[in-house]
């Protein structure tokens, strides 16, 4: 079988909070929507068109998405289409698509305060190896005669 790309970007607010679940071993599952818009001009008249989007994000990554966001925030995320199919309950086949999150970004401005405290309080328990101390200029070990050039 061939490995083919499958990759999204996309940037929008989420249209409600976030829902978490877990599976039967307790690996942790976010479900949340996204809206993403787009302007055009057709005919001379500006349009607005609004697609929605359906996320999951797992374990750690969903953890902080389900903490740290709320309704109408603005994030980007990064991750894969994935395709489930099913049989309802009238035997009718279902499917649908979302998008599985590998990666997300906060996007609203940093001029609201408290939320987004959080939001760098979250950022930091995604990065590896955050010890949280922030460095200091004066903890650096090299002195400007240590530097070759």
């Amino acid at each position: 079988m061939s490995n083919d790309l499958n990759k999204v970007i996309l940037i929008g607010r989420l249209t409600r909070d976030p829902e978490m679940r877990f599976t039967p071993s307790g690996t942790g599952v976010a479900s949340f929507s996204l809206a993403n818009g787009k302007s055009f001009t057709q005919s001379g008249e500006k349009k607005e068109q609004t697609s929605f989007f359906e996320c999951i994000a797992w374990s750690k990554l969903g953890e902080v998405i389900n903490e740290y966001c709320k309704k109408g925030q603005k994030i980007a995320v990064e991750g894969r289409l994935q395709q489930s199919r099913w049989d309802d309950q009238d035997g009718k086949k279902r499917s649908k698509v979302e998008i599985v999150v590998e990666n997300f970004q906060f996007l609203d401005g940093k001029n609201e305060g408290e939320k987004h405290e959080k939001e760098e309080s979250a950022e930091k328990k995604v990065e590896s190896g955050f010890n949280g101390k922030p460095a200091r200029f004066e903890e650096n070990p090299f002195s400007d005669e240590s530097i070759p050039f």
